[in-house]
């Protein structure tokens, strides 16, 4: 169900989702298999080679897990989205696949502790330096960035001080320098804000928390 006509309500319960073909169940099943039956070697080759669309192994791909990520992406208003162990997973998956040893990102000085320890002390270890700017200053973002800038970061919401950015402000001075713009949407989630409508590249989530709403996994 991906249907944009139906609210926002109806497809947070139902985006994603078709009732399970075998049982009819109306719940997501959940499936705790690690690998899938291929019908044959040729359909193995297929899927592994990625010539042919498919479940492969429960790393990479679930049907579980194929609910959350295109309910999330559709609530997000992306095109697809990616469901990873953690918030801060997502966040250096996001980074990573965008820089490399010897690049650069910009990002708000104002962010929640574990993601400022990640960009502070983690990332330089894998040769990716990150240089702080000043979220309430977003032309400091533009005087941050060089030929080695690969990304901004920054959180809607500032986790903790409930700091905001101007999204689609900062998005423009992105993209006129030619970088991708990476959004924590975690404090707003969809329902208050979705950075992607005002010009964010990349959305992620620490989806323990608001978006899920329970505090757990």
């Amino acid at each position: 169900m991906n249907d944009k006509n139906y609210g926002f309500h109806t497809r947070a319960l139902h985006a994603g989702q078709k009732p399970d073909p075998a049982t009819g169940s109306r719940a997501v099943p959940i499936y705790q298999t690690t690998s899938y039956v291929f019908e044959s070697a040729q359909q193995g080759s297929d899927l592994f080679s990625l010539s042919a669309a498919g479940n492969i192994y429960t790393r990479i791909m679930n049907p579980t897990t194929a609910v959350l990520e295109e309910r999330i992406a559709d609530l997000e208003g992306g095109i697809g989205a990616l469901a990873t162990a953690s918030g801060a997973a997502a966040i250096t998956y996001s980074i990573m696949n965008l820089a490399a040893a010897g690049d650069e990102i910009v990002a708000a000085s104002s962010l929640y502790g574990g993601t400022y320890n990640l960009l502070a002390n983690t990332l330089p270890h894998y040769g990716i330096k990150t240089n702080f700017a000043d979220s309430d200053n977003i032309s400091s973002f533009v005087a941050a960035t060089n030929e080695r800038t690969k990304a901004w970061f920054v959180e809607s919401i500032g986790n903790p001080n409930g700091n905001l950015v101007d999204i689609d402000a900062l998005s423009k001075l992105a993209h006129e320098q030619g970088v991708p713009l990476i959004v924590d949407n975690t404090f707003a989630t969809p329902w208050l804000l979705r950075p992607i409508e005002h010009g964010a590249d990349v959305v992620v989530h620490s989806a323990t928390k608001f978006i899920g709403g329970h505090g757990t996994t």
